[in-house]
């Protein structure tokens, strides 16, 4: 008989894709699954009036059934401020050598390699930046960067009605 599911429970999903991702660790053979460590997250960001945001990250990438190890998602949190457009990213293992930073229109990809350890990712820009102002650091596993917002000046003109 199947289970029924309470309604309020929210995170029976993400109980039924851990129980199958314990099945494939307890499947792998020996030696299979020391190359870890394995790891997978969630953030939820909501902002007042927005629907809430769920961002993945980590180095399993469970949706395909499988557990496929790869490049890791670092956990990255944006903040969208008067003037700039500050991005955080969590990488830990890594030497500031090791990133690498590229952005284009409204987009910021960040990638990093040190051994065996690598992470990769698109970020969304809230707003246009002007690239030649960005600041990046990496200390204690964080890599932090703020680009200035590219401020258009607004004008009043009067529109001719024909």
């Amino acid at each position: 008989m199947a289970r029924r599911r309470n309604p309020f429970d929210i995170f029976g999903d993400f109980d039924e894709m851990f129980e199958e991702m314990l099945k494939e660790f307890e499947n792998m053979g020996p030696g299979e699954h020391e190359s870890g460590p394995f790891f997978y997250g969630f953030s939820i960001n909501q902002r007042p009036g927005e629907e809430p945001e769920i961002r993945e990250f980590g180095n399993i990438r469970p949706e395909s059934g499988k557990i496929e190890i790869g490049e890791r998602k670092p956990l990255v949190d944006v903040f969208d401020t008067d003037k700039t457009v500050q991005i955080v990213a969590e990488m830990p293992g890594i030497e500031k050598e090791d990133v690498e930073l590229s952005a284009e229109g409204r987009e910021l990809e960040i990638k990093a390699s040190h051994g065996e350890r690598k992470y990769h990712e698109f970020v969304d820009l809230p707003a246009d930046v002007d690239i030649d102002s960005a600041k990046a650091s990496y200390k204690n596993g964080v890599l932090d960067i703020t680009l200035n917002k590219i401020q258009r000046p607004s004008r009043k003109k009067r529109i001719n009605v024909e």
